[in-house]
């Protein structure tokens, strides 16, 4: 039996998600800087705040800002939707993830390409050949 948490989600934030958040540490980025709209952050003080590295929090900002849902100025980074389309998106996967955050991680979780597969089929198609 399904538990609410981890129903499926609308097809179309899980498209979004899929396309858009390439990881929960992606995700945490991007509420965090919707969480205070107008406010630029610096990425040391995300990394502060998220307790990650500058590294990882920046591969954050590039794929959010790729996707259109942030902005960075100068040294600084805000939530910045390019669309009103996405920031609907960005307001239904918030309230997705404080009311379902299992089936949000699922969703994520679920674009990872399984490593075990890739082993695998790098013999499949030649990829381990000297």
């Amino acid at each position: 039996m399904k538990t609410p948490s981890s129903d499926p989600l609308n097809p179309d934030l899980s498209a979004f998600i899929e396309s858009a958040v390439p990881s929960v540490w992606a995700l945490e980025t991007l509420l965090l800087l919707r969480s205070d709209r107008e406010r630029r952050w610096p990425v040391d003080r995300l990394v502060a705040e998220l307790r990650a590295n500058t590294t990882l929090v920046n591969d954050c900002l590039g794929g959010l800002e790729r996707a259109g849902l942030v902005l960075g100025e100068e040294d600084s980074f805000r939530y910045a939707p390019a669309s009103p389309t996405l920031g609907a998106l960005c307001d239904g996967l918030e309230a997705a993830y404080r009311e379902r955050p299992v089936a949000v991680v699922n969703t994520i979780a679920r674009r990872r390409p399984d490593p075990l597969k890739g082993f695998a089929d790098s013999f499949r198609f030649g990829g381990w050949k000297s």
